[in-house]
């Protein structure tokens, strides 16, 4: 009996709970704390973002979602067809929790907009809106690439987002998780927000964006494979992607432990128009510490027109380790460079510390350098000073490289007690070098820095471990954006001197056979085992070509983020002669 007295209230209470949920309709507003029945909402919103599906309304209010899904655009099935909004948080509110929803189908998954004291937890805003991408195996369509310069007025909602902030102040956005979108995350003037723990990963876009914006802590975050524009051996613009985006004067932010591989840029730094308008501002004193930026197409961390501080960072394969025109009064220290074709590329640089970094395989370690003149219709360059000038370049350990340093256009460098091992040149000087100070090369400098105090005030001191393939051609760009190893696909990895396709067959656990060949003959068969290779001899006389192959596996997610719980699937490669995009 003294049993019952206890479990019986319990069970009282948490029927009670259950029976107050609330379920969702379109058009509702809520005004207070809730928890919503768990169940899944097929719910079309208005096609204009104005008109919000659902609006939350009032301060102190905390909504448990308890595992609901919301599903948008039901009435659409390519994500460049979704639209709507699911959730919009209205100005003026103060504290508001919303957690443990699932959002996909809208062209936005989660709007506020002078919302102080906004907190995102445990959500999932996969396979919302994205691009139907136009670049084929071959040859980049310049149509897929996308421009960040502007958003005064939101043009930043054109490209969708599961989440978009505007205006928000001591936002913590935290153990969400984002795929098979275009953009996640984006914050224009935004502030003292605490952005951690989330995984905004196989993106084809933005992992996260900032505008106007400062004062942010992102750290811990999984931003991985946030790319499009790459076609491995052919091409490798990566089309303004990027794990981590920072435009239009966002200054003071802490960037801390994130694994940003695979992605167009890992860290893209723009100080924005108003400063190549006016020569004022930039995207200032941000610190980069700790972070895996490695197998971008382009830059692992471009930085231009501004200060920061870039400390302990990891690039390997990159083109550009560190791409820093224009930057100034900034340190690179620490920094482990491997494999890139440049490892720091500086144009007009000014007043640049480089420090204690190791450079291991880069073909060229530092290249430094400066145009002859800029363009007469520039107004930065009419502001501001743009020479090339005053470096100190200390105690960076340099091997396996065929250039340490490659300078031109610069005047006073200071190299002092970099080590060099297995270099083929030490030092390439181009025209209009001066003062290249050499007299200490060979000493041993006395350098140590201290770690910033702020980092004393994230909740991380590592990088999360990775949990995605490495190398760069594991980035297979396909119609609707970046592969992510779910789902069963066909692969055409490359076309040999014989005419021969070489594909790949890859996806989950499971087995695979081949069901159909039209107009190929199969020449080398590894069915059975993923990953796998498939090569066959295409008829050429044939302008429509099918390979269809059976997956038998276990369940799995496919690119349009639908469970298949049989584990059977047909899959197959379509070639018109390359015509279109590989699907």
């Amino acid at each position: 009996m003294k049993k019952s007295l206890v479990i019986l209230p319990i069970l009282f209470l948490y029927l009670a709970s259950y029976a107050n949920t609330l379920d969702l309709r379109k058009g509702m507003i809520i005004h207070e704390s809730t928890t919503i029945t768990r169940n899944t909402y097929n719910l079309n919103a208005d096609t204009s973002i104005r008109k919000p599906l659902i609006i939350i309304d009032g301060n102190n209010i905390t909504i448990d979602f308890n595992q609901a899904i919301i599903q948008g655009s039901n009435d659409k099935t390519n994500p460049d067809e979704f639209y709507g909004l699911s959730i919009l948080i209205k100005k003026g509110c103060r504290n508001i929790t919303l957690k443990n929803v699932f959002i996909h189908g809208f062209k936005i998954g989660i709007m506020a907009d002078g919302v102080t004291g906004l907190t995102i937890d445990n959500c999932d805003l996969s396979y919302n809106w994205r691009q139907h991408l136009l670049s084929t195996r071959e040859k980049e369509n310049e149509e897929d690439w996308m421009s960040y310069h502007h958003n005064e007025n939101d043009e930043w909602l054109r490209y969708g987002a599961a989440i978009y902030l505007k205006n928000c102040t001591k936002s913590i956005i935290t153990n969400n998780a984002v795929t098979g979108g275009q953009c996640a995350l984006m914050m224009t003037k935004c502030e003292k927000s605490e952005i951690r723990d989330n995984n905004f990963s196989f993106n084809s876009g933005i992992g996260i964006g900032l505008y106007r914006s400062i004062y942010n802590k992102i750290y811990h975050n999984r931003l991985d494979y946030n790319v499009r524009g790459y076609s491995f051996g052919k091409y490798k613009r990566g089309q303004d992607s990027a794990a981590i985006l920072l435009f239009e004067q966002s200054s003071n932010n802490m960037i801390a432990f994130n694994t940003a591989t695979h992605s167009g840029d890992g860290f893209f730094l723009w100080a924005g128009q108003t400063t190549m308008d006016t020569g004022e501002g930039g995207c200032n004193d941000n610190l980069i510490y700790g972070n895996d930026f490695s197998y971008a197409p382009t830059n692992g961390i471009e930085v231009t027109f501004s200060r920061n501080q870039i400390i302990k960072n990891i690039l390997k394969e990159c083109d550009h380790g560190i791409w820093g025109g224009y930057s100034y009064d900034s340190d690179i220290t620490d920094n482990h460079f491997e494999n890139n074709r440049i490892g720091i590329a500086i144009e007009h640089g000014q007043n640049m510390n480089i420090a204690l970094n190791e450079f291991i395989g880069d073909t060229t370690g530092i290249k430094l350098w400066s145009r002859k003149q800029q363009p007469e219709d520039w107004i930065y360059a009419k502001k501001r000073n743009t020479d090339s000038r005053n470096y100190w370049i200390a105690a960076n350990k340099f091997s396996g490289n065929n250039i340490a340093f490659d300078i031109m256009g610069t005047d006073t460098v200071v190299l002092s007690g970099n080590t060099r091992s297995m270099v083929n040149q030490t030092l390439k000087l181009g025209e209009r070098t001066t003062n290249i100070d050499t007299e200490n090369q060979d000493g041993i400098p006395d350098i140590e820095y201290q770690k910033d105090s702020s980092l004393n005030s994230i909740l991380a001191d590592r990088l999360p471990e990775s949990i995605v393939p490495e190398q760069k051609e594991q980035m297979r760009i396909t119609e609707w954006g970046p592969y992510d190893f779910r789902y069963p696909l066909v692969w055409l990895k490359d076309i040999d001197s014989n005419g021969v396709y070489h594909f790949e067959i890859l996806g989950p656990n499971g087995n695979w056979r081949i069901l159909k060949s039209i107009g190929f003959t199969i020449v080398k068969n590894e069915a059975g085992k993923f990953p796998s290779d498939l090569w066959a001899k295409p008829d050429l006389s044939m302008a429509n070509r099918r390979l269809q192959l059976e997956f038998l596996g276990s369940s799995f997610t496919d690119r349009f983020g639908k469970k298949n719980d049989t584990g059977v699937s047909i899959f197959d490669y379509l070639d018109n002669n390359l015509a279109s995009p590989l699907k």
